[in-house]
C-alpha cells in the first residue's frame, strides 16, 4: 500500500485528505488492542481482590477454629446480612444498566450527530455549487 498521496501530490487538499486517512486508520487500528488491554487488566484485578478476599476468609476461619472462637450467629443477623447483600447486587446490576443504557444513548448521539454533520456537509456542497453556477459566466457555443 503505497503511503503518498494518490492525487496530485503537491496537492494541498489532497496530502490533507492522506494525512486524515493515515491518522484515523492507525486509531482505528490501535482501538481493538486497547480494548483488549483494558478488559484483561480488569479481569486480572478481579481475580486478585477475590483471592485476597477468599485467602481472608480461610485465614480468619482457621484463626477461629484453632482459637475455639464460636463462630455461629444469630439467624436474624445472618438474614440481614444475606439480605443486605442482595439489596447490593440488585443496586448494582441497577448501575450497570443505567450505565450501559448511558453508553448506548451517546453512542446514538454521535451516530446522529455524523448524520447531521453528513447532511449539513451535502447542504453546504449544494449552495457552493449554485453560488459557483450562479458566478461563473456561461460560454455561448
Amino acid at each position: 500500500m503505497s503511503t503518498a498521496p494518490k492525487d496530485n501530490p503537491k496537492d494541498i487538499f489532497a496530502v490533507y485528505q492522506h494525512n486524515v486517512d493515515k491518522y484515523f486508520n492507525g486509531i482505528k487500528q490501535s482501538v481493538p488492542r486497547y480494548h483488549q488491554s483494558v478488559t484483561n487488566a480488569q479481569q486480572e484485578y478481579l481475580e486478585a481482590v477475590e483471592n485476597v478476599i477468599d485467602s481472608n476468609i480461610t485465614l480468619q476461619k482457621e484463626f477461629a477454629t484453632k482459637a475455639g472462637i464460636n463462630v455461629n450467629v444469630p439467624s436474624a443477623a445472618l438474614r440481614v446480612i444475606r439480605d443486605t447483600t442482595e439489596e447490593i447486587v440488585k443496586a448494582y446490576d441497577v448501575q450497570n444498566k443505567i450505565a450501559l443504557a448511558s453508553i448506548d444513548a451517546a453512542q446514538q448521539n454521535i451516530k446522529t450527530f455524523n448524520d447531521n454533520a453528513k447532511a449539513f456537509a451535502d447542504l453546504n456542497k449544494n449552495i457552493l455549487q449554485s453560488w459557483i453556477s450562479t458566478f461563473t459566466p456561461r460560454q455561448n457555443n
